[in-house]
């Protein structure tokens, strides 16, 4: 059985061919970058070194097409997976249809950056591989039975049941892989686990026994610790201040808070955390303060989850800020001694994908994980087409 997973980027496409009745090995690999641009570009591996050209790719149309030409002749593809992110009322692994389609569309002002470009191109492969099955891994699925005092928000009742108003979570399969390693890692299920999906995009997930029971994402992807340009969480109270007193408007606001705050809108620097660390060694205040920020905002989720769970027995560290960043894990986890959370700085400081950083003796066990998140996903298509 061979699975396509795709990652839609509003410019871009990631894929990855696996032959899973053959060790789940990855036969074909590449993307498409600067979709829509002027120097669009593809990339493959061949006999294991990437190879590039420059092409024109005026939408998702041409660059699935072009991918569709790179992939091995003789590998018949059974189904494509998406690791897709929201839908009005659905979750889990399912089948594209265009009910799920329409849920996907219900939820566009809440996903403005994921939903439109996934559902624009999952059309093109309904129109370029006909007859192929389209199967979505939703990103909420993993945190779909969080215990309604965490699930739920504080409005009118009526108000979250009529419009599926409440925290959904996100990075389900990033937070999926890290669990099953940690659980690997501990030889069993019954753990408490703080699991840390950082990247330009983060989350943090409180896990009892292999289950999220709390998430640092609620309704949509701008809450929680701050990201590259998203706010994070805020009172919301700022956006009636800015919009009455300050004279905003409610575009001009929505804009600032998902593409102009973050790490971008404190440091001044950049959305990109290397060059804020670069910035702030280099002694800028505001990227010095921003950094600070940061990690002072995981920290307070690592803090309140260990409260939630009734103590810690790992952190996993995750993404691409997750895994590659020394400084924020040790920023982020000073201090924490008092919840037997001891890093060793010198392990910290560079890791391979699976280590163990904290102390020797250390009661809580710190692990730096290279997720993979395609695999989850084609691992869930393989499974709903087996019937599973």
């Amino acid at each position: 059985m061979n699975i396509l997973i795709c990652n839609v980027g509003s410019t871009s496409l990631k894929y990855q061919l696996f032959a899973m009745d053959r060790g789940e090995q990855v036969i074909a690999a590449g993307g498409a970058e600067r979709v829509g641009g002027r120097e669009s570009g593809f990339y493959w591996t061949e006999n294991g070194e990437k190879r590039r050209e420059r092409l024109a790719l005026p939408t998702h149309r041409e660059a699935i097409e072009r991918m569709l030409r790179q992939l091995p002749p003789e590998a018949a593809v059974d189904c494509v997976g998406f690791k897709v992110v929201h839908a009005k009322g659905v979750t889990g692994v399912q089948y594209l249809t265009d009910d799920v389609l329409a849920a996907m569309e219900a939820f566009n002002s809440v996903a403005p950056a994921h939903n439109p470009p996934y559902l624009a191109a999952i059309r093109q492969f309904r129109a370029l591989m006909p007859g192929v099955p389209l199967i979505g891994s939703f990103e909420t699925a993993f945190h779909a039975q969080m215990p309604p005092e965490a699930r739920l928000y504080s409005i009118p009742w009526e108000l979250s049941e009529r419009y599926a108003i409440h925290r959904y979570g996100f990075h389900g399969a990033s937070h999926e892989y890290m669990t099953e390693f940690a659980a690997e890692k501990l030889g069993r299920r019954d753990f408490r686990l703080v699991s840390c999906h950082l990247g330009g995009s983060g989350s943090l997930a409180a896990v009892r026994d292999c289950r999220s029971v709390d998430t640092s994402m609620g309704l949509s992807l701008q809450c929680g610790v701050m990201q590259n340009n998203r706010i994070g969480d805020i009172d919301p109270y700022i956006i009636f201040y800015l919009a009455e007193e300050c004279g905003m408007t409610l575009p001009e606001i929505k804009t600032m808070l998902q593409t102009k705050s973050g790490l971008l809108g404190m440091s001044g620097v950049s959305n990109d955390l290397r060059d804020v660390e670069d910035a702030a060694a280099a002694g800028n205040e505001r990227a010095q303060i921003a950094l600070r920020a940061y990690t002072y905002g995981i920290k307070k989720y690592i803090g309140s989850y260990a409260a939630a769970l009734g103590g810690l027995d790992a952190i996993t560290f995750g993404g691409g800020i997750g895994r590659n960043s020394a400084r924020v894990r040790e920023q982020a986890l000073s201090g924490l001694d008092f919840l037997g959370v001891e890093l060793d700085l010198q392990k910290n400081w560079s890791p391979r994908g699976g280590d163990d950083v904290s102390r020797d003796g250390s009661p809580v066990r710190i692990y730096v994980v290279d997720t993979n998140e395609e695999i989850v996903v084609a691992r869930k298509a393989a499974a709903l087409l087996m019937g599973g």
